[in-house]
């Protein structure tokens, strides 16, 4: 079948609303193998999630809501973020000062300071990305993306430029996002929310519910899925997300896996192949808040909308995703580590492959929302917890 789109041409509102805009077929040449025809459910492993056990050593405390983390090269520390707008530097079990140089950020809600990454060639420019919110003169706010090098003393981020904006701004504090994953050709991914406003995951002339992949320079790859088809945003991978706060590239085969908040329900993985729709509002696994079904909704697959890779019915509130390809802990190796914020644990999937066969819960104990999840240069799993007086844990099992 070829690829139709459509595209608003007035009317009301919801009239010019993007509906199915893109089937298979004309775009399989970009978007590689099709998915599973249905989604994975926790509930349905042939190995039930267990209770596992492991150890967690604090590095540091006293971190104001960390959001993220990025290792630096060698022994040269670890970068942390604080939601309220700072960015902060880890180093020989000292914690720095905030760093100068960084944006002003739209710190209310969900909103602050959030991801951060290094650029590829960071040994050689020094560049690092950071995502945060940010606010317009109307009161707005949504997702941007800078730059800028990390200074040799590493006191400031020098020469900060902003290379991507969220448009237009539509949130109120909820749903940024965001995520920053390069892939190994150097293009930069953003996992991007929604705002809070359902059906512009649909609108392919916005950047709400979208991830995104552009040059690292913040320029558009000419071979991206809309680029010749405006009025949608050349920048668009793919569609139909809800929250997205978590992406990693898969060590094994290089594709870039992302996961997202359901509502009540729903929280899913994705492997987004470009230019596909992943159904949100339209096709989801949960509910309002309320109990209520989500207006939009026509069931938990739609014709022409991908089903998730993996989906949990109760939702864990998932956030931070880090594959293990480490030799330290062997019994570990093919995994897939995601934080749970509502449950307050450390989830492990284990992998055959792209199929995930278990799943197992860890650090109840810890009893703390889990924020970010990274796998340090010494082969440890080091998470972050979300709280007023939040640290940076190093796991390791027992």
């Amino acid at each position: 079948m070829k690829a139709k789109l459509q595209f608003p041409s007035g009317g009301p509102a919801w009239a010019r609303r993007f509906r199915h805009m893109v089937l298979l077929g004309g775009l399989l040449a970009v978007s590689g193998p099709p998915m599973a025809a249905q989604a994975q459910a926790a509930d349905g492993l042939a190995l039930k999630p267990s209770a596992g056990k492991a150890r967690a050593e604090q590095v540091v405390g006293g971190l104001e809501h960390p959001w993220a983390l990025a290792f630096l090269p060698g022994d040269a520390g670890i970068l942390i973020t604080e939601q309220p707008g700072r960015l902060r530097l880890l180093r020989n079990g000292e914690l720095s000062a905030p760093l100068g140089g960084v944006p002003k950020v739209y710190a209310r809600s969900q909103g602050g300071l959030l991801d951060v990454a290094l650029a590829p060639d960071f040994s050689d420019s020094r560049r690092v990305y950071l995502g945060y919110a940010e606010q317009d003169e109307r009161g707005r706010a949504g997702t941007a993306v800078g730059r800028g090098r990390l200074a040799a003393d590493a006191s400031a981020i020098e020469g900060f430029e902003v290379i991507f904006r969220q448009e237009p701004k539509l949130s109120s504090g909820a749903h940024f996002g965001v995520r920053l994953v390069f892939d190994r050709q150097g293009d930069l991914f953003i996992a991007l929310g929604e705002n809070n406003q359902r059906p512009t995951a649909q609108d392919l002339d916005k950047l709400q519910g979208k991830l995104v992949r552009l040059r690292a320079d913040g320029s558009v790859p000419e071979d991206n899925p809309f680029v010749s088809q405006p009025p949608a945003r050349p920048e668009i991978w793919s569609y139909g997300h809800r929250n997205q706060q978590g992406a990693a590239l898969n060590p094994w085969t290089g594709e870039l896996w992302t996961h997202e908040h359901g509502p009540r329900g729903g929280d899913e993985i994705n492997i987004p192949r470009a230019g596909l729709n992943y159904g949100w509002p339209i096709a989801t696994h949960g509910r309002n808040y309320s109990g209520m079904a989500i207006p939009e909704a026509q069931g938990s697959e739609v014709g022409g909308m991908e089903p998730p890779h993996y989906v949990w019915a109760d939702s864990p509130a998932i956030s931070g995703m880090a594959f293990y390809d480490a030799d330290r802990h062997p019994e570990w190796r093919n995994s897939l580590f995601i934080g749970a914020l509502k449950d307050r644990e450390l989830i492990r999937l284990a992998l055959d492959g792209d199929r995930i066969v278990a799943e197992e819960r860890l650090l109840a104990d810890l009893g703390a929302r889990i924020r970010d999840v990274r796998v340090g240069p010494d082969g440890h799993v080091y998470v972050l917890t979300d709280a007023g007086k939040g640290g940076l844990f190093r796991i390791s099992p027992e």
